[in-house]
Parts: C-alpha cells; sequence; structure tokens
C-alpha cells in the first residue's frame, strides 16, 4: 500500500494581519495532537506540515488551487468512496473524516463521539 499524505499547517505561526500571535490551525491541531501522543503510528504515513499563508505551493502541486484549505488527507491508494478528486489525486480536507480515517487505515485510536 502505498503512504497516505497529510498536510498540515505548520504550529506556531504568525498572521501578518494581526499582531496577537503566534497561532495554531484549530483544526490541524487536533490531528497534531493525536500524531504526538501515538507517534510509532505517525510513522505509518507521509506528513508535511506547511506555512501558514497562501499560496501553499506544496498543497496546489497536489490538489489544485482551490484546495488548499487545511488539514487534508491524499490517499496513497484505496480511498474511500467519499473521496475528492483532483485529476487522479484522491482526497479529503474534513478534520472528523480524517480521524476516522486515521483509525481505520493507520490503526490510531478511534475518535470518541461526545454525548452533549
Amino acid at each position: 500500500m502505498a503512504k497516505d499524505k497529510l498536510y498540515l499547517i505548520t504550529p506556531g505561526f504568525t498572521d501578518p494581519n494581526r499582531d496577537d500571535g503566534p497561532f495554531v490551525c484549530p483544526f490541524c491541531n487536533q490531528i497534531e495532537g493525536l500524531l504526538a501522543s501515538f507517534p510509532d503510528l505517525a510513522t505509518k504515513l507521509d506528513i508535511e506540515r506547511v506555512a501558514f499563508p497562501r499560496p501553499r505551493a506544496a498543497v496546489i502541486a497536489v490538489v489544485g488551487e482551490d484546495n488548499q484549505g487545511l488539514p487534508l488527507l491524499v490517499f496513497g491508494d484505496a480511498p474511500p468512496d467519499d473521496a475528492k478528486r483532483h485529476g487522479e489525486t484522491a482526497y479529503l480536507q474534513d478534520t472528523n473524516r480524517i480521524l476516522t480515517l486515521l483509525a481505520e487505515r493507520h490503526g490510531f485510536p478511534k475518535p470518541h463521539k461526545f454525548l452533549s
């Protein structure tokens, strides 16, 4: 199986439009916490952290300019039926779905569905 690739925004970034940083992407940071908690499992996929400002050239090269939102999971093979496509590349950008797929495809613990 070809490795899945995960793109995240590098934590601790600054925003040129604000002076109250540094910041983290709240969506990427959920995944960063999982990766930090289970570093052995994190080796099962390729991870690339990219800078906050757009354009994000590394992301554009894979899924096009209209799909720069992160986090982004690009499938090495056997994408799920709900994967989006850019040419031959299959990917997803929904944080909750990415967390579920990290459990299903790579053995991470499953996200708990909390009751309110």
